[in-house]
């Protein structure tokens, strides 16, 4: 009778919890912050392709490489002399110094702005080659600007323009060897490129003289010489302004002293 009665009574509250509706577990939302794994599921922004500075440079460099390569093989070739190359023929060898050396620092020191290559041995050793040819490139290019017999187009005011401009150059490349030889990384790529961007002058001018002699003609003596100077004032300009940008995007490391970098350098020139 006891057993019964107990029967009885379990009987509802297993029907009752048999006819009870089962409730899941809620699914807990993933935070939303940025977690330990989030930086590798980000996708990378896309970078500028490293190439893209040295061959814009290259290219720039092209019409005076050009012209100081059809300069060679007419000294090379031509058999008259005219009123048009007679300077040219009454001193070749400056001439011919100049076109070399800036030809040579033109390009290869804008295969020095690929980082891939300023990581690798090629860089110091196209160093060593870049750096004297333009300290030849300039030399020269003053040489002829006091001695040479230059058109009437050039006057005395782009003489002296030329032989600041000149010096400025040589005397960055000599700063910034200085600068490497004693471990400073920094100041030898400041000085490096702003010597480069000297150089690189003859490229900018063509764009400075090509739309007013589209528009007004052949530039008087006065307005030639302001021309030829915008070409190196404007790069000089773009050069502070990467020189700042690099500064900036590579601060001195922590905990890097003086003479670990100026060991580090000289590893590299080792």
């Amino acid at each position: 009778m006891t057993e019964t009665s107990a029967r009885a009574a379990a009987a509802p509250a297993a029907s009752a919890a048999a006819s009870a509706p089962i409730r899941t577990p809620m699914p807990i939302p993933a935070a939303s912050g940025p977690g330990p794994g989030s930086a590798a599921r980000t996708p990378r922004s896309r970078r500028r392709p490293e190439w893209l500075v040295p061959a814009g440079l290259i290219a720039l460099s092209l019409v005076p490489m050009a012209a100081g390569a059809f300069r060679l093989t007419d000294l090379a070739t031509a058999t008259t002399v005219t009123p048009d190359n007679a300077r040219f023929f009454a001193a070749p060898v400056p001439i011919i110094l100049h076109i070399v050396g800036a030809s040579l620092f033109l390009l290869l020191g804008a295969l020095q702005f690929a980082p891939s290559l300023r990581r690798h041995r090629w860089h110091r050793l196209a160093g060593r080659v870049a750096a004297p040819a333009g300290l030849v490139g300039a030399l020269s290019g003053m040489w002829m600007a006091v001695f040479s017999d230059l058109p009437a187009s050039n006057g005395t005011a782009l003489m002296v323009m030329r032989l600041v401009f000149g010096a400025a150059m040589a005397g960055g490349i000599v700063a910034a060897f200085v600068a490497i030889r004693r471990g400073d990384v920094r100041t030898h790529s400041a000085w490096m490129t702003r010597a480069y961007a000297i150089g690189l002058g003859a490229g900018t001018q063509v764009f400075t003289f090509l739309p007013w002699t589209l528009v007004y003609g052949a530039p008087d003596v006065a307005t030639h010489a302001v021309l030829m100077g915008a070409g190196w004032v404007i790069n000089l300009a773009v050069a502070e302004v990467v020189i700042r940008r690099r500064t900036r995007r590579s601060p001195r490391r922590t905990g890097a002293t003086p003479r670990t970098e100026s060991a580090a350098a000289r590893a590299r020139l080792s």
